[in-house]
């Protein structure tokens, strides 16, 4: 009835309140403790030096960077648009942002639900991006740029023409400029779409140490490869 819808309503609401107010503390909380990380400079003020950590109307490639969480924990596309929305524009809500961290959780989540790399284009070409480009084409003129615009589309590019795992981030590594970024979106996508070589995960886990392993644990634990849709 429309009592029961609008109670419904209220809960998801709530809910999505508190992860955008958890998304806020628990980024400052954490990150807190590396302040040598190469953060970008309004990101570094959000999180070290500002009282009132408000959004800053960014469309920095970090949105996409950060957010393959909530392709992972998603049970449906919607929640999966609706999850990387809410913990994306505490920081970056200009449209350019939320569209590359909603591109790339949707893309997270296909991948992790069983969709084919060619499904996944063209979704991806339907609702986000182009994709009129190969990573061949564009390389040798691809230059160092930290927007959503100009490396989300070339990060899930990197994915949709691999192989495997470790030739994704090879490729995305290949394209150069902002190829750390570029590689943590695209293993996101094709972590979810090939899982992870035990060699390579394990080396990856090597480097966290006693504050970000038992986090990790636990959202493996809960989220990982192991956890379905349904």
């Amino acid at each position: 009835d429309a009592a029961g819808l609008s109670d419904a309503g209220d809960a998801e609401e709530a809910f999505y309140a508190r992860l955008r107010a958890n998304a806020v503390y628990w980024m400052r909380s954490i990150g807190q403790h590396y302040p040598d990380c190469g953060y970008g400079g309004r990101f570094y003020w959000w999180m070290f030096i500002t009282d009132n950590p408000a959004p800053y109307d960014s469309f920095g490639n970090g949105a996409a960077m950060r957010v393959s969480p909530a392709g992972f924990a998603a049970r449906s596309m919607e929640e999966a648009i609706a999850l990387a929305k809410a913990v994306t524009e505490v920081t970056h809500n200009h449209p350019e942002g939320i569209k590359g961290a909603e591109a790339t959780a949707v893309a997270v989540y296909m991948a992790r639900t069983g969709h084919t790399q060619q499904e996944i284009a063209a979704h991806i070409v339907a609702h986000y991006y182009a994709l009129d480009f190969t990573i061949d084409e564009i390389r040798e003129d691809y230059i160092f740029n930290e927007t959503c615009q100009h490396t989300v589309p070339q990060a899930i590019e990197c994915f949709l023409e691999s192989c495997s795992f470790e030739d994704a981030i090879r490729t995305a590594i290949s394209l150069g400029g902002d190829s750390d970024t570029i590689a943590a979106i695209t293993g996101a996508i094709a972590e979810a779409y090939y899982g992870i070589p035990n060699a390579i995960r394990a080396q990856a886990l090597s480097y966290l140490d006693d504050r970000l392993r038992p986090i990790y644990d636990e959202w493996e634990a809960r989220y990982g490869m192991g956890q379905r849709a349904h």
